[in-house]
């Protein structure tokens, strides 16, 4: 090789050479240059003889073999070769799932089950008994067919071996007639030898045959499996095309006034017909607008913008959109509608987690910070004040609420200031990370906890209460609002109530025995109607608290007027939903203005919109003439939520939670009984209980009604159950004579048996 170095000085400095001489001496690569020639041959012959260490070439093969294998895994050809196969192999296996989820289900009674309890939900008694018998008739059915089998099969045996005997009988009385013919004995035998041969010859085309013929049924199997993963679309999102669809058509001016042509409105189709410009005038600038393109329609005279929004599906088909890729609002100029267009495919990607996870020095501040919830569909950060605003967030289950909700908190809770009362009335333990950081925490879906609630939300109002007086004494002493709201006696509190509907769907009411033994029933604690202790407590606090920094924020499913009061929701300064089953829910979720500029919760996606909320109110910035913006939150897990709120718990001087009892100490039980009786005579256990919790809730916080009944039946004053008028056993109550008897008992009794 040294002759052509020697000719050629421009190819002295191979990288072979170079790569050699640097891992021998890496001092000498810097002295290589692309100018000077390679040394004689004899003089490389001479380096090669000095070094005796054969590991460099074998290195820098190595690494010439590592560049090239990175490379062609780096390559965008290989990417996606990788994605193809991981993509259609996800179809296969995710289609077997789905084939077998369909054939179980079409052996069993699992869809009756489910349409029989989503007729039960929907208060449609008798559709859930016609899918009682539809079940009952399947199973009877299923029963017959497989009893059939059982006793089908000997049958089979049995007919199958009088089928062989009466054949091979008449094969040799066909062979009886032929010897008789041909006067041959051997004749008697050839049609079943005859028979013989064409069963051997049809077992060999069977083997055969049977390769190629099972080939085929496998690849028709799998293509089958194939179909119907690709049908779901069970393969990952990350091997997906980029683009979520074959053809990923442009937004041009000539597809906006095509697609609006084609909605089948006559007078815009005329006027897009009749105009000299080709409609261009109608449109305003297509400009990109994040993830998408915005651009403004001025609708022709008698083209009204219901008209517009009414076909939404079929104008975002006609832009090859899907419905949820194309949102519209009415922007303050009259007769215009403005319409953003996703990218394809771009809403169905991730928006990555949440700042309050990947920033371990996030702050908060109620009054002037905003919380980093998620994303708008541009793809801008989407930022709400929560400062002095009541918020409700709603929508069907299982779709993300309490982790929209929750994820709102964790960021209040950075401010050391904001003090929280908290009632889960779902009691999975969603909200389990917050004790520590919340005064109180309620967990559970009974009447009890229902109850607890309603006490916690009254003395949230009495909180208002006691901070509107001495608002009202600090005015007068010339304080100003600024100075007034920055004391720590009017530190923000918030009161959460996630599911809120078991509130307003409760029928727990407070009982008492008169003396005459006749029960009495006061006010209802939960339900939806004015005489609810619940919905009285939310109320008064929607009308002042927020004057003082008492705020509600609500969680609640499905909203109806049954389970969410009309006065209640419109309440609240932010009103949120996830996707919502009809018009009618999404208009009691955001609003009638919300709704018609715009505003569709119900068009979003069951369970594949999960977190994304239509947000209405004046905590999240809208552009000018909005009503409503729709933003795709971070979904925050029970893990991290953990974490974050042990971060937050750092900032606190330590927070009591109410819901257990303090350590033991010195308490007399009797006496704390006999108190909570007051004036009354009996007195309902679970009342008592209540009374209790109320007055020493860090010492009854954690009491069930079986706490209290033992204490009292070991003192002697076990609670009897009432004798209603009509003679039929009544409620069991805590009686006043026999708590009273059992206090001067234990005080006649001797020192030494007190000790």
């Amino acid at each position: 090789m040294s002759e052509p170095l020697a000719e050629q000085p421009q190819m002295g400095t191979v990288h072979r050479l170079d790569e050699h001489r640097a891992a021998r001496n890496p001092a000498a690569d810097t002295a290589v240059s692309l100018d000077k020639p390679t040394p004689p041959a004899a003089d490389t012959t001479t380096a090669e003889q000095e070094d005796t260490t054969p590991a460099a070439p074998r290195a820098s093969t190595w690494a010439r073999t590592g560049r090239a294998v990175r490379s062609a895994v780096r390559h965008e050809r290989t990417r996606r070769s990788a994605r193809l196969v991981a993509r259609h192999s996800a179809y296969v296996l995710g289609g077997a799932g789905v084939v077998a989820k369909r054939t179980w289900l079409g052996r069993t009674v699992t869809v009756h089950h489910q349409l029989r309890a989503a007729a039960v939900a929907a208060g449609n008694h008798e559709l859930a008994s016609e899918w009682q018998e539809k079940a009952d008739k399947f199973r009877a059915d299923r029963h017959r067919r497989r009893m059939d089998l059982i006793t089908g099969v000997p049958h089979m045996a049995k007919s199958a071996a009088i089928g062989t005997a009466g054949a091979e009988g008449g094969l040799l009385l066909l062979g009886a007639c032929m010897a008789v013919h041909s006067h041959q004995l051997h004749d008697v035998i050839v049609p079943t030898l005859a028979a013989i041969d064409a069963i051997q010859a049809l077992c060999w085309f069977v083997s055969v045959a049977w390769g190629p013929a099972l080939a085929l049924t496998l690849f028709g199997a799998l293509a089958h499996l194939w179909k119907a993963g690709q049908a779901q679309g069970t393969a990952p999102a990350w091997a997906r095309p980029a683009s979520g669809v074959v053809d990923d058509v442009p937004i041009t001016p000539s597809i906006v006034v095509k697609a609006l042509s084609d909605l089948g409105i006559p007078a815009l189709k005329k006027a897009i017909k009749d105009a000299a410009d080709g409609a261009a005038g109608m449109l305003g600038p297509i400009t990109i607008a994040g993830r998408g393109v915005e651009v403004d329609v001025t609708l022709p005279s008698g083209v009204s913008t219901e008209e517009i929004l009414g076909k939404r599906r079929k104008l975002a088909e006609n832009m090859n959109r899907h419905e949820h890729e194309l949102h519209m609002s009415i922007p303050p100029a009259p007769r215009t509608v403005r319409m953003w267009i996703a990218d394809s495919g771009a809403l169905d990607e991730p928006i990555g987690p949440s700042p309050l996870v990947t920033d371990p020095d996030v702050s908060a501040d109620y009054k002037s910070g905003r919380a980093p919830w998620g994303q708008d569909l541009r793809g801008d950060t989407a930022l709400i004040s929560l400062f002095q605003r009541h918020m409700l967030i709603t929508g069907l289950s299982n779709q993300g609420k309490t982790a929209s909700l929750r994820a709102l908190a964790l960021w209040l809770a950075f401010d050391p200031r904001v003090k929280f009362r908290l009632a889960d009335l779902k009691g999975v333990g969603d909200w389990s990370m917050f004790r520590g950081l919340a005064e109180v925490l309620i967990e559970g879906p009974t009447d009890e906890h229902v109850i607890a609630a309603t006490e916690m939300a009254e003395e949230g109002v009495a909180e208002m209460g006691r901070r509107i007086a001495l608002m009202n004494e600090l005015t007068r002493k010339g304080w100003s609002q600024d100075r007034i709201l920055a004391d720590p006696r009017f530190d923000p509190l918030v009161l959460i109530i996630d599911e809120a509907q078991v509130a307003y769907g409760s029928g727990a009411r407070e009982t008492c025995v008169a003396e005459n033994g006749t029960v009495k029933y006061g006010a209802p604690y939960g339900g939806s109607k004015a005489d609810s202790r619940y919905f009285q407590a939310i109320k008064k606090i929607h009308d002042q608290g927020r004057a003082v920094s008492v705020t509600t924020w609500e969680g609640t499913q499905d909203p109806t007027n049954e389970n969410l009061p009309k006065r209640s929701r419109e309440g609240n300064h932010i009103r949120a939903s996830l996707v919502v089953g009809t018009e009618s829910q999404a208009e009691m979720a955001v609003g009638a203005q919300a709704l018609a500029g715009g505003a569709a919760p119900h068009k979003l996606r069951q369970g594949l919109d999960k977190g994304t909320l239509v947000v209405a109110g004046d905590g999240i910035k809208l552009a000018p003439g909005q009503s409503s913006v729709t933003v795709r939150t971070h979904f925050i897990d029970i893990d991290p939520a953990k974490e974050i709120a042990e971060r937050a718990k750092a900032l606190r001087a330590g927070v009591h939670t109410q819901t257990a009892a303090e350590p033991a100490e010195e308490v007399d039980h009797l006496a704390n009984v006999l108190e909570a009786l007051g004036d009354g005579k009996r007195i309902q256990t679970q009342e008592v209980l209540r009374r209790l919790i109320s007055k020493h809730p860090n010492i009854y916080g954690s009491w069930e009604l079986h706490d209290l009944t033992r204490v009292l039946r070991e003192a002697g004053a076990e609670p009897k159950a009432t004798r209603a008028d009509n003679g039929k056993t009544g409620v069991v109550c805590v009686s006043r004579a026999r708590v009273e008897a059992a206090i001067e008992a234990r005080e006649d009794a001797p020192e030494s048996d007190a000790e």
